[in-house]
């Protein structure tokens, strides 16, 4: 869980440092182990659209932090969603689908405790040292809002502007669903263009997600702040893919077909 002791990513980013993240959604904590060893800036376990339980997202940032801060992608902008998001003891929380000024505060108000908010104290980690937890994360915790929409795109600028929020990240995936185009679409890029605009005006860090490590690296290079390295579902399928290919182009033993291993296995009862 984040402790005091622990770099805050937080900080880094007030900072101006660049942060890549490996982006987590088939719920395994054993992967997001391996992705802790890899020294990625931080993890992202996602809770909207992941595989996550409870108890996986909870065995899950115990595998990772404090040695890697985690975030957790939000499955919405309300209480019980950002207080799952954050009692497992994740840094921080990215909320998805935010399209007004008012929407972000509204997720920086269930993210911080009172009297800067309304957060409930609570979680079974939090609980083991709470004292501790409140002196190091007091009522602010890493708070990211999503830009996905063209009504988000619309109001970037306002949004940008919110004070308290420490992030604004581009979900590119739901952006060009919503603006009508492909990924890789002039209208796109100029969508993303003004939202990294938004924030500079803002002084505000502005992440987006990428597919792999060398769109990270490029958007890395036009000024995004937290870009996403790998994610594991697209490591799991590329790595199966090529084990096929391999297998796919190698001659079959000598003497050897396809038909040979399905006779060995013995016909099913009735089966004609």
């Amino acid at each position: 869980m984040f402790t005091p002791q622990t770099p805050s990513l937080k900080a880094d980013l007030a900072k101006g440092l660049s942060c890549d993240v490996v982006w987590l959604a088939l719920g395994s904590p054993a992967l997001t182990e391996m992705a802790a060893r890899s020294g990625p800036g931080a993890i992202v376990l996602d809770l909207q659209h992941g595989l996550f339980d409870r108890s996986a997202l909870e065995a899950a940032v115990g595998c990772a932090a404090p040695a890697v801060p985690v975030l957790t992608r939000v499955a919405g902008n309300d209480a019980l969603s950002i207080a799952t998001g954050l009692d497992c003891g994740a840094a921080g929380v990215i909320v998805p689908m935010i399209e007004t000024a008012d929407a972000a505060r509204a997720a920086l108000a269930q993210a911080r405790f009172p009297p800067h908010g309304r957060r409930s104290a609570g979680g079974v980690r939090m609980l083991t040292d709470m004292a501790g937890y409140m002196v190091g994360i007091g009522g602010a915790p890493v708070i990211a809002v999503m830009i996905e929409t063209a009504a988000g795109l619309d109001a970037a600028e306002a949004i940008a502007a919110v004070e308290g929020v420490d992030l604004v990240f581009i979900g590119t995936g739901d952006l060009a669903i919503s603006l009508g185009v492909a990924p890789g679409d002039p209208a796109l890029e100029a969508a993303c263009a003004r939202v990294l605009a938004a924030c500079r005006a803002a002084g505000r860090p502005c992440g987006i997600f990428t597919p792999n490590a060398a769109d990270a690296a490029r958007r890395r290079v036009q000024g995004y702040q937290l870009v996403v390295s790998a994610n594991d579902i697209s490591l799991v399928a590329e790595g199966l893919a090529a084990a096929r290919g391999v297998m796919d182009a190698c001659p079959q033993a000598k003497g050897a077909t396809r038909q040979q291993g399905a006779a060995r296995r013995p016909a099913r009862e009735g089966a004609k």
